[in-house]
């Protein structure tokens, strides 16, 4: 019989740190995607103790997902007024943190982070290289990004290589 050890997404893979720069895994535990059936998203809000976020947006543990889904972590009961789906074993996440972390970002996402237009909270699904990711800015300096699970190993290579070209550029100037 075969004895199987549960392991994280990013096991042995992380922590990283270069340069001034940070990045770890975030285990939040229970990872629910939500859907709330036709008309009942005020129930759905009610039921978790708080609003549901707008599109590309987080409020405490519940972030928008796109297209009527939203992402809680932690335990819910919704009262049958959601389709709801377990992601806990699904998806990586990780955070970056650190100065200079918007120019690591800067040459993976097409998207732009930085603080003036991209604020705390705010959310954004994109690609980061060629993954499909969800960054939030969750600190001054500081992002998580989830993806696939799968993707983990790859998100963590390409996270580092750029840290290592920004640490590089830094310790040159």
């Amino acid at each position: 019989m075969a004895n199987l050890i549960a392991l994280t997404p990013c096991a042995d893979l992380l922590p990283v740190e270069i340069g001034g720069l940070t990045l770890t895994e975030v285990l939040v535990g229970k990872l629910t995607s939500v859907a709330p059936f036709s008309g009942r998203q005020d129930d759905v809000a009610a039921a978790l103790g708080q609003a549901l976020p707008d599109c590309n947006r987080r409020i405490g543990p519940v972030s928008w997902f796109g297209h009527g889904t939203w992402m809680v972590a932690g335990d819910i009961a919704l009262n049958g007024a959601a389709a709801v789906t377990d992601q806990s074993d699904a998806l990586a996440i990780v955070q970056i943190e650190g100065a200079g972390v918007e120019d690591v970002l800067a040459r993976l996402v097409p998207v732009d982070l930085r603080a003036r237009t991209f604020a705390e909270n705010h959310l954004a699904k994109t690609m980061l290289g060629h993954m499909s990711v969800t960054i939030t800015r969750v600190g001054p300096h500081a992002f998580e990004i989830m993806v696939m699970r799968s993707m983990a190993a790859t998100l963590v290579h390409e996270l580092d290589v750029a840290m290592r070209g920004v640490a590089a550029r830094l310790i040159k100037t």
